[in-house]
């Protein structure tokens, strides 16, 4: 018998029994469909998490000053503001590890222009800032030597902030508006998008620290100090990571003279290592998703032994006079495994789409991102005809070596 003629036989026996082949199929429709969507959801937040640390930068560790104690009462981290600008120099000199260390302040403004006005993020940074966290310029320029030293009313725009003002204009050489100072325009900074707390990372303004220290805050004490609310440190390639932060809690101590067994006044968060611990979170969740859905699949397969091995003992006279009138043994069991794995790809197929479909809904009501891949799809139907195939063989087997006279004598 050929393949095309065991593969019409094999339908024509499941469309006799159109209703039992459905019912037999849902199990792996089930199963499919649930890797399909739980491989999506998992994938889709591995891309996140991806796109989180493109979006930070590579390798980028966070130095924000310690928190304080008032009256027994701990206020938090960053409630001691004891970095400088000294220390992020120190910093980038001193440890040949670290590429960039840039120290940032931060405030909130009204920026004004014309007509148009927008509330955003005010931040206080250096040229080192863009290149720790791989923040390039979508037009303009950066800072100059003149700017950076005597406090210059220049500003970068984030996208965000360029939009809500300038629509489609382009804003470099136009003047602004923040906090009733006015800002030349010397740049406009490419799209970031959201970090890894939603927040948009394009909604900002960023000025010398100069500037904000001594025109926005006004001159106070902070400013005399050259206080500064973080640094960006930016190690370089190939760099252990874990190495370069002690280095960099070693220095600080040395320049806080910080006795032994006492508290830091400082910080250090490994932000690069932060984000990969959450991908790879989202990795193993994504193969426990997977394995759990793929135990559908498995039970499924069991439904078609079950309704294989029924299906032979219905049909047993049909095998013995099938070899009565010359079928080889190697015909009945292609038969009856063409039944098995064809139940089992048009579930396969149907549940393609029924993982599609769950994978829409939950990106759309649950507003989750989800990535549904070509290899996904692939994975869970070759999947399930490897289940149709295994559990298939041993009715397809038993049905192959039944003996042509018992078959026939079979009531």
């Amino acid at each position: 018998m050929s393949a095309w003629a065991a593969f019409r036989s094999a339908w024509r026996a499941l469309a006799a029994n159109a209703l039992r082949s459905v019912l037999t199929m849902l199990g792996i429709i089930i199963g499919v469909g649930a890797v399909i969507a739980m491989v999506a959801v998992g994938q889709g937040a591995t891309d996140r998490v991806q796109e989180q640390m493109q979006a930070l930068g590579s390798n980028i560790m966070l130095v924000v000053p310690g928190g304080v104690s008032q009256a027994g009462v701990r206020l938090g981290a960053q409630t001691r503001q004891r970095l400088t600008e000294e220390d992020a120099l120190a910093i980038g000199l001193e440890i040949p590890e670290v590429q960039v260390a840039a120290p940032t302040s931060r405030a909130t403004g009204q920026v004004v222009w014309g007509n148009s006005n927008w509330g955003t993020t005010v931040m206080g940074v250096n040229n080192d800032y863009l290149e720790a966290r791989d923040w390039p310029l979508r037009s303009g320029r950066v800072f100059d030597t003149a700017e950076l030293a005597g406090s210059a009313k220049v500003v970068w725009l984030g996208a965000t902030v360029a939009r809500e003002l300038f629509g489609d204009q382009d804003p470099v050489e136009q003047t602004v508006r923040l906090r009733g100072i006015p800002m030349t325009v010397v740049g406009v900074l490419s799209p970031k998008g959201q970090n890894s707390m939603g927040q948009d990372q394009d909604d900002v303004v960023m000025l010398p620290l100069g500037t904000l220290r001594n025109r926005v805050w006004g001159g106070d004490a902070t400013s005399r100090l050259k206080r500064v609310g973080a640094i960006s440190v930016k190690v370089r390639e190939g760099q252990d990571m874990g190495a370069v932060e002690e280095r960099i809690k070693e220095l600080l101590r040395q320049r806080f003279k910080v006795q032994a067994g006492a508290e830091d006044p400082f910080s250090v968060r490994n932000l690069t290592e932060m984000l990969r611990a959450q991908e790879e979170s989202s990795r193993v969740m994504t193969l426990l998703l997977a394995t759990v859905a793929g135990i559908s699949l498995v039970i499924g397969g069991i439904g078609i032994m079950n309704i294989m091995l029924v299906s032979v003992t219905e049909r047993t006279r049909e095998i013995g006079l099938r070899m009565a009138v010359g079928a080889r043994g190697r015909d009945i069991l292609a038969q009856f495994l063409i039944e098995a794995i064809t139940l089992s790809l048009a579930g396969g197929a149907l549940g393609v789409v029924l993982g599609a479909a769950a994978t829409w809904l939950i990106g759309t009501l649950a507003d989750w991102q989800v990535s549904l891949s070509p290899g996904a799809v692939l994975l869970a139907v070759g999947f399930s005809g490897l289940v149709g195939t295994f559990f298939g063989y041993y009715p397809a087997r038993r049905a192959s070596q039944m003996l042509p006279i018992a078959a026939l004598r079979h009531e």
